[in-house]
């Protein structure tokens, strides 16, 4: 039976049931009225006949002549009442009896009724269940859930869901081959920058041995600069395609806060910045020291170029069971409004960038950290400085 005949089925059973009641009811009552109405006349005749047995050929002959009269000739018909009897002197116990089946036979048609509205509710519940359960696992990538096609009011849904599971599903495959498309040809690009910028160094290095000038620093600056470039563009590569090597183990942060302030050591002291890092004891994070330490350096180094001249970058960090958060600060003059949405764009570089800066390092902190189970947000503190906030969860 489908679903749209069992719920035609459902409907129409209270009024099948009511119709078979009230004819039961009906052929019921018409014999227990008949079989009453026999007994009073028979008691009756019984009594006249018991105290005049002369009278008993009249009685029979009374009752045949009564048995003859048809219904228009008895409806109506009140003699009795010129010696103070009613009709509610007789029969009284078939009125109990019709009572009591009227009562029964409501009770049968609400209890059709309700059942039929719970297991149609019970129907829908189910239908809902196995709906939300399908797109539940299509959230954890269950692929090949299937709902079981029934037609019934949720079928029109049910296509709907299909219709949307389908188009998502090619879009992600689309924005996967997008991605992986994106980062070949990152790594494409990286690697065809690696030869020309490995020649390049060479003849300046052989330039700089034989003609020594000014010029020559100026592009060995950007020869760095591209080389830093070439580094980035293939760690990004390789972390769109998801192939970047990443260790799982304990990564203390006091450590890979001091790792990083010690590989800025020579820009610090150029700039005449200090580092603060306070001690606040044995936290740590299940990660990669290195690439936590890359993204750390990133970080401070960008607090370190927008600091004042004998300023301070500010780190802290703590821990709780869920998560463990790190604070890493300047004094400078903190984030443009408009720019905090963009910070860690690929490329964007914002209106305080330094010039030789290119718009890849809060980036490629970001990714690190995400790939660590966690995240990195950005605000303007309220006395100025800007402040990068960290939170790394627990696995």
């Amino acid at each position: 039976m489908t679903e749209r005949r069992k719920r035609q089925f459902l409907i129409f059973l209270p009024v099948f049931v009511c119709v078979i009641g009230m004819s039961a009811v009906s052929v019921f009552w018409l014999n227990g009225y008949q079989q009453s109405v026999f007994e009073h006349i028979s008691k009756f005749c019984e009594v006249i006949i018991q105290d005049n047995p002369e009278a008993e050929e009249q009685v029979l002959a009374a009752l045949k002549e009564y048995h003859t009269f048809t219904e228009d000739e008895i409806d109506g018909n009140s003699f009795l009442t010129q010696y103070g009897y009613e009709s509610n002197h007789f029969c009284r116990e078939l009125g109990w009896q019709f009572l009591v089946l009227s009562l029964s036979l409501c009770l049968l048609i609400i209890g059709s009724f309700l059942v039929s509205v719970w297991y149609m509710g019970k129907q829908k519940k189910r239908r809902i269940a196995e709906m939300t359960h399908y797109l539940e696992q299509i959230n954890i990538g269950a692929e090949g859930t299937v709902v079981q096609a029934k037609e019934d009011e949720f079928s029109p849904l049910q296509d709907e869901m299909y219709k949307t599971v389908t188009e998502l599903y090619q879009t992600r495959d689309a924005a996967v081959n997008a991605k992986v498309n994106f980062a070949n040809n990152l790594a494409n690009i990286a690697h065809q920058l690696k030869t020309p910028v490995t020649a390049a160094s060479l003849s300046l290095q052989l330039m700089e041995k034989e003609t020594p000038n000014f010029r020559v620093g100026q592009l060995k600056k950007q020869l760095e600069r591209l080389g830093t470039l070439e580094e980035s563009l293939l760690t990004l590569s390789k972390i769109d395609a998801g192939t970047l090597p990443l260790e799982h183990e304990k990564v203390d942060i006091y450590t890979a806060l001091t790792l990083a302030a010690d590989n800025l050591s020579d820009l610090l002291q150029k700039e005449k910045i200090s580092v603060s890092i306070p001690d606040n004891g044995c936290i740590s994070i299940m990660g990669d020291m290195e690439w936590t330490m890359e993204a750390l350096l990133n970080l401070m180094k960008n607090c370190m170029e927008h600091s004042p001249q004998g300023g301070t970058v500010h780190c802290d960090y703590s821990g709780n069971p869920i998560y463990v958060t790190i604070l890493i600060w300047d004094e400078g003059e903190g984030f443009c409004q408009e720019e905090l949405p963009h910070l860690f764009e690929r490329f964007y570089r914002g209106k305080r960038a330094t010039p030789n800066g290119i718009g890849i390092g809060l980036s490629l902190a970001k990714s690190i950290f995400e790939l660590e189970n966690g995240n990195i947000t950005a605000r303007t503190l309220p006395d100025g400085g800007a402040c990068f906030e960290i939170r790394i969860y627990s696995h």
